[in-house]
């Protein structure tokens, strides 16, 4: 409440963006939301000004990799390898499948769907410079850092838009 007894909301101005079309995004939202999958460990997203959808970059959850990995065959359990292997494929049909359902789930409005995503490996944290002190994403350094990642995800068509029974 301020002084003149109104209520004032305060959020970061540097997690909210415009897509091309002319939607806001509030990127922490939808991370937090993906954040619950059970595969993933962490997730940054972003959008373009230029663009009409969003793409992510996840972390896998290690432990729960390995867990299915060992349910889908895989020769290894270590999440390194099976990025890097002939499973990967499998592994970001997964995410995606987690990724794609939690969204239709949490009744996300369509620009707000995650369209392309790119597995990191490389756990985040305060050491590598990719979170703060306080555990939050340094989304500017994760864009440097990912960059020509994510301009390689938005050079390649989108996936097909949720469908919806009505």
């Amino acid at each position: 409440m301020n002084e003149r007894g109104c209520l004032r909301i305060v959020d970061r101005k540097k997690n909210i963006f415009k897509l091309s079309q002319g939607e806001y995004v509030a990127a922490e939202k939808i991370e937090t939301l993906l954040g619950r999958c059970k595969l993933v460990a962490q997730v940054f997203v972003y959008g373009d000004s230029l663009q009409s959808y969003l793409v992510a970059v996840v972390v896998p959850d290690a432990e729960e990799v390995a867990g299915w990995a060992k349910a889908n065959g895989a020769p290894s359990t270590e999440l390194a390898k099976i990025v890097a292997g002939a499973q990967a494929g499998a592994l970001h049909d997964a995410l995606f499948a987690q990724i794609r359902a939690a969204s239709k789930e949490a009744r996300l409005a369509g620009f707000e769907y995650v369209k392309k995503i790119h597995i990191e490996p490389e756990v985040w944290s305060v050491d590598n410079g990719m979170l703060t002190p306080t555990f939050k994403l340094k989304r500017v350094d994760l864009k440097k850092r990912y960059q020509p990642i994510l301009d390689q995800l938005y050079a390649q068509a989108p996936a097909a838009a949720p469908t919806s029974k009505l």
